[in-house]
């Protein structure tokens, strides 16, 4: 028990262009799990950064002897749902009206991972 919380960042000749946060619990019956958190600046998305982050973000919770990362998405972001598919994440429900946008309620994906202990 006792994990701690990371942010993990990127960045290019100096420049920020993205992080993976996890974050993780205390409690008994959930310090096997962490919450995972990702962010990409919008001009480097789709040139590989989300998976190293995500890999670099699984070797940490592993190396913490995590079991259980979970993360949410918006419904209709099909790249980043496909990019967390591909890096083994399934889609276990679904919270409705769960973020306001824009003078819009959207729905998220509730997505988790089971890492190998």
């Amino acid at each position: 028990m006792g994990n701690s919380s990371t942010i993990l960042a990127a960045e290019e000749s100096g420049e920020f262009v993205g992080y993976v946060m996890i974050l993780t619990e205390s409690t008994r019956k959930t310090s096997h799990r962490a919450y995972m958190v990702i962010g990409i600046r919008e001009d480097w998305r789709g040139k590989g950064l989300g998976i190293s982050l995500i890999r670099e973000g699984i070797e940490w919770a592993k190396e913490r002897s995590l079991t259980r990362l979970e993360l949410t998405v918006v419904t209709d972001n099909e790249p980043a749902i496909a990019l967390y598919r591909r890096m083994g994440f399934e889609i276990e429900g679904t919270k409705r009206q769960s973020l306001y946008i824009d003078g819009q309620y959207h729905d998220e994906y509730y997505m988790a991972q089971l890492l190998e202990a």
